[in-house]
């Protein structure tokens, strides 16, 4: 897809200095000091339910969307090409048809239990960090959002959930966590874009910790959220009353094709509208809407109005426009959160990481959601004080 195609132009581009790295918060003076693995450092490998290869994407993003220099694609053309290479076709379990309907590699591995397709996934994972003689394997989550998945009993305990794995035709995990399982229970961090499960869930929370492992997410914050996490806390401690908050998102790609579903958009809008009453101390009125526009491709936008009281009652308003191209807002914070992640791993650190807060929209065990708040964990981090 297009986040995973343009984090691994971006990689190589940075290896080969053929860019600089803006967007990357990790090359900020704050983190200079940090034992961080240089971009040339990494080898990229992955699943995928359609034919491209990370060369094909990135051409055809440079095709619909108008983003990337062509020099730059041909002189990463080769690093692309090898790193197509490390390709498999993705297992799936029980697909959401939103999803499905994107999966045109005659290969797709449909599992027939959990454990298949855990096992199918762990033996890809080993085989990858064997061929390539590495080091650390960071797991990322860059597919498509899933549906709302509800959790259970059986999803409180590591013990439950492996009595639930085991029955038959189980829906205990969604695809999503199915990934984080494997990845954990093999010894692999697990990182999640997206708003989906991944490894949100108690038990597999309890997973990580047993195999000594640090997890992030969810759902990268890269636009109109992001702005949400600055300006609440600007209303709240102007006092300043928000009577109501209306955001209207637009956009295309697949992301914005999957989303058109209502199923998934659910799991969207449900993250994007989380933390307003969180930042602002009360709830006001808030709309969230998220629309497909295929001519847009990759670049989204967003219109938020938002109508706030004053003093002596005066009611004013204020407007704002966000436009961005979506793969590139989050490309860079990718390569961020595996840096920091592939620390945290050599520092033996397990268990949520409430310092990468800042870079999403729902972190996981984290209260915080304001912007500046979130980014002063991160700093804390870095200098050695690690957030309770």
């Amino acid at each position: 897809g297009g986040v995973a195609s343009t984090s691994a132009l971006g990689l190589s581009a940075l290896a080969r200095g053929l860019t600089p790295p803006t967007g990357l918060v990790t090359a900020l003076p704050a983190f200079a000091h940090l034992d961080l693995d240089e971009p040339a450092s990494f080898v990229v490998g992955g699943h995928d339910i359609r034919q491209a290869t990370l060369l094909s994407a990135v051409c055809e993003m440079r095709a619909r969307a108008n983003v990337f220099d062509e020099r730059t694609i041909a002189m990463c053309a080769a690093d692309l090409e090898a790193w197509s290479n490390n390709l498999r076709p993705g297992v799936v379990y029980k697909p959401n048809a939103a999803i499905t309907a994107l999966a045109d590699r005659a290969d797709v591995r449909q599992a027939r239990s959990p454990r298949e397709a855990i096992g199918m996934i762990q033996a890809d994972l080993r085989a990858f960090k064997a061929a390539e003689e590495l080091d650390q394997l960071i797991v990322v989550n860059a597919a498509s959002t899933e549906p709302v998945f509800t959790a259970g009993d059986e999803h409180q305990s590591l013990e439950k959930l492996l009595a639930a794995l085991e029955r038959p035709n189980s829906a205990a995990l969604p695809t999503s966590s199915l990934y984080a399982f494997a990845a954990l229970d093999a010894g692999f961090p697990y990182v999640n874009l997206t708003p989906s499960r991944g490894a949100t869930l108690p038990a597999l929370d309890e997973l990580a910790r047993k195999r000594g492992l640090p997890h992030a997410g969810q759902d990268l914050k890269t636009g109109e959220t992001l702005i949400k996490s600055v300006l609440a806390p600007l209303f709240a401690r102007r006092n300043l009353r928000v009577l109501s908050w209306v955001g209207h998102n637009i956009l295309g790609n697949r992301d914005g094709q999957v989303l058109n579903d209502p199923e998934n958009k659910a799991s969207k809008l449900k993250s994007k509208d989380a933390l307003l009453a969180e930042m602002l101390g009360y709830k006001p009125q808030s709309i969230v809407s998220i629309e497909y526009v295929e001519s847009l491709d990759d670049w989204k936008t967003a219109w938020d109005h938002i109508h706030y009281e004053g003093f002596l009652g005066t009611k004013m308003t204020m407007q704002f426009t966000w436009q961005g191209c979506d793969s590139l807002l989050a490309a860079p914070l990718v390569l961020d959160v595996v840096r920091l992640t592939a620390l945290a791993q050599r520092r033996g650190e397990a268990g949520p990481m409430p310092h990468l807060a800042s870079f999403f929209k729902s972190p996981i065990g984290v209260a915080e959601h304001d912007f500046g708040k979130q980014f002063a964990m991160l700093e804390e981090y870095a200098n050695g004080e690690r957030p309770a």
